[in-house]
């Protein structure tokens, strides 16, 4: 059996999430904040829909869709707002896999074979509340799109008397045994739906429950059992607690059996209490979650590594890390080359919010766009004069006085290392 997706649905108007198609009551106040909420509980993929009305609301929410593509690693494909090929294009620069064409739309289908010859068919989906566009096209929708996204679950039985291209279906509200009826069928690839949109569906354990009915689903399939690891005198075993995006460690905590197990089925960071005798589960009470993306145990066996998505701080006290009271330090240059960025960018930052007097990173500043903007051409320009040179010493030191005057240059913009790095990881 292929697995099946569980897809969440973020609707964007004016560049914010909104509860439906027809409901523009805001879904949240953050719309980044929902699709890493989704990104990381479970989620296997994010359709976005623009409900724009005009070409200015339409960059709005493309501009949205860029971040939020920024800010996540699950798969994004968005429609909406589509009457010509360059929206399509925007779509997929923006870092959509794919995109949704309206087939209510008379349009689409010569939209949907122009975009296929262009981007692939593999990129390009159509959206159907009824089986005429099916009726009409039927001899071209293998040939120009990927999948479809069924909006009336009614229509499933229509649909694969048909065609066979496989669908997405929505249901408004959660009945689970219409779910793993509709699961099991060979064409359906995947469920959507308001029930799934709610940040309060434990999409984790809707998942388990599918599996156990003998779904394939993207779950914890764990590689090691608890009966693989070396416990400690008390039964347990050890847990080193990992930033997945900074490599910072956050926490250090104890797993028993039921905590491992709990962990693996819910996708959520959860421990025993030692001094309170009782699981709990990271968050619970403060919202503070840390959602699961690896374990991986050490070579002896008798300490878990768990790198995780934390929300908010991990430590109790409020910082970010409960590693912060120092011991000893031995001053070192650091050479990890992101940190290194990441650490002129920071002193960049500071320079620019408490202005230093002879700062020639103030100096920049004070200057204005039009000057950054010179100097950043001229090292560029010496870049390329260092590079004809065949002493590799100076062209390092040109690419270094680039780089620091592209950094300048991001901090007046407000453009961060963490979105150049994730654009480069689109690549």
């Amino acid at each position: 059996m292929e697995q099946k997706n569980v897809v969440a649905t973020i609707y964007l108007k004016n560049g914010n999430a909104v509860k439906g198609i027809d409901n523009f009551e805001p879904m949240t106040d953050n719309v980044i904040e929902l699709a890493r909420m989704y990104n990381d509980s479970g989620i296997d993929k994010i359709i976005i829909f623009d409900l724009s009305d005009d070409d200015e609301e339409h960059e709005k929410n493309i501009q949205t869709i860029k971040n939020i593509n920024r800010n996540i690693e699950i798969k994004v494909c968005a429609g909406g707002n589509i009457n010509r090929l360059e929206d399509i294009k925007k779509f997929i620069y923006a870092g959509c896999l794919q995109v949704i064409v309206n087939g209510a739309k008379l349009a689409s289908m010569d939209l949907a074979e122009e975009a296929s010859k262009r981007f692939g068919k593999e990129r390009i989906l159509v959206s159907v509340e009824n089986v005429d566009f099916l009726f009409k096209y039927k001899d071209k929708l293998n040939e120009n799109f990927h999948e479809l996204l069924v909006l009336n679950p009614k229509l499933y039985e229509a649909v694969e008397n048909i065609t066979a291209l496989p669908y997405v279906l929505y249901y408004e509200e959660c009945d689970y045994d219409q779910l793993v009826q509709i699961l099991r069928r060979g064409n359906t690839r995947g469920i959507a739906g308001t029930f799934i949109n709610d940040p309060d569906t434990d999409v984790m354990k809707l998942k388990s429950h599918l599996s156990a009915a003998g779904i394939k689903m993207d779950n914890f399939a764990p590689a090691l059992e608890w009966a693989d690891l070396k416990k400690n005198s008390d039964g347990m075993v050890p847990v080193i607690v990992q930033d997945y995006r900074t490599d910072e460690v956050l926490m250090l905590a104890y797993m028993n059996e039921e905590a491992f197990r709990t962990t693996i089925n819910i996708g959520k960071m959860t421990y025993y209490s030692r001094s309170r005798k009782e699981l709990w589960t990271k968050g619970a009470t403060s919202g503070h979650i840390q959602y699961v993306k690896s374990l991986t145990a050490d070579c002896d066996y008798d300490t878990i590594l768990a790198k995780v998505s934390q929300v908010g701080v991990a430590c109790h006290t409020g910082n970010p890390s409960c590693f912060f009271h120092e011991i000893i330090k031995k001053e070192y240059m650091e050479k990890n080359p992101l940190k290194v960025f990441e650490d002129v960018y920071a002193i960049i930052q500071d320079r620019r919010e408490h202005p230093k007097e002879g700062s020639y990173t103030n100096y920049l500043f004070d200057k204005g766009i039009d000057k950054i903007l010179k100097k950043v051409g001229e090292e560029a320009t010496e870049i390329v004069i260092a590079a004809k040179n065949p002493d590799p010493e100076e062209l390092k030191y040109e690419i270094s006085d680039f780089l620091y005057h592209v950094m300048v240059l991001m901090a007046e913009k407000g453009v961060t290392w963490e979105e150049i790095t994730q654009e480069l990881s689109q690549r």
